[in-house]
């Protein structure tokens, strides 16, 4: 097993809950959780560890919310995102801790400014759960997040935010919103278990942290249910949001 102290297994517990938090409830917030597990653990090997933690909150997620999925929207982004995952999987061949460990902290902070532009676009936004027929530039705009969000997420597990943002142009209200995210993490994480085993970033080892963190993320999903309708989301995100900053600038300049 990775050797962690008491603190850093602490740490890394409190991102798994919120891990559970993120799927349930306000999607995105695990950004936090990527910037923990970089910090406590090799920043390459993290992002195999977190792999199966988000499994298991996607499994939750989809649990609560899997009749509000959107599947037309799911497979117009699914060629696209494939697209990603491979050239992140190329990235990751030859990316070592540094690379990664600075890949992150980018990411990180192209996330918090993606949530910053979600948070606005939302206050804006009022449309439907479920969306209306593309417009002509829709195949276009599902192309470029795809890409983008199978990058992030094989390179760092954050794809989150601008999936996130994605579904909020598209003119999902909460439910489409939670339900068809839920499907998306489920279908591209377990995905992404062959390649993470071929880049050497989930074996034996990993797996048993998993195994101690999982028992973390089911507390968090649970809490996220019973406060998704009570939480002030926009103090939430404000604090998610200069919590990822930190944590991208400490991965930067580390």
């Amino acid at each position: 097993m990775y050797t962690v102290t008491l603190w850093e297994f602490a740490a890394l517990a409190a991102a798994s809950i919120l891990v559970g938090f993120s799927k349930t409830a306000v999607s995105g917030a695990n950004t936090v959780s990527l910037a923990v597990f970089a910090a406590v653990l090799p920043a390459r090997e993290s992002t195999g560890v977190l792999l199966p933690l988000l499994i298991v909150g996607d499994v939750l997620a989809v649990g609560t919310y899997r009749r509000h999925a959107h599947w037309g929207t799911l497979l117009r982004l699914f060629p696209a995102v494939a697209v990603g995952v491979v050239v992140g999987t190329v990235f990751m061949l030859w990316a070592g801790d540094a690379e990664v460990r600075a890949s992150i902290g980018a990411i990180l902070l192209l996330m918090a400014g993606v949530t910053v532009w979600r948070r606005r676009a939302a206050a804006r936004a009022a449309a439907p759960e479920v969306p209306a027929a593309d417009a002509a530039g829709a195949r276009l705009k599902a192309g470029s997040y795809g890409v983008l969000g199978g990058f992030t997420t094989m390179v760092a597990n954050a794809g989150g935010p601008v999936m996130s943002l994605y579904l909020l142009s598209a003119g999902f209200r909460k439910l489409g919103f939670l339900g068809t995210s839920a499907w998306f993490f489920l279908i591209v994480n377990v995905a992404k278990v062959p390649f993470s085993v071929s880049l050497g970033l989930i074996d034996g080892r990993s797996l048993l942290l998993d195994a101690l963190l999982a028992l973390f993320v089911l507390p968090g999903a649970y809490i996220g249910k019973a406060c998704v309708d009570r939480i002030n989301q926009r103090l939430f995100e404000r604090l998610v949001i200069a919590a990822t900053v930190l944590g991208g600038l400490q991965l930067l300049l580390r």
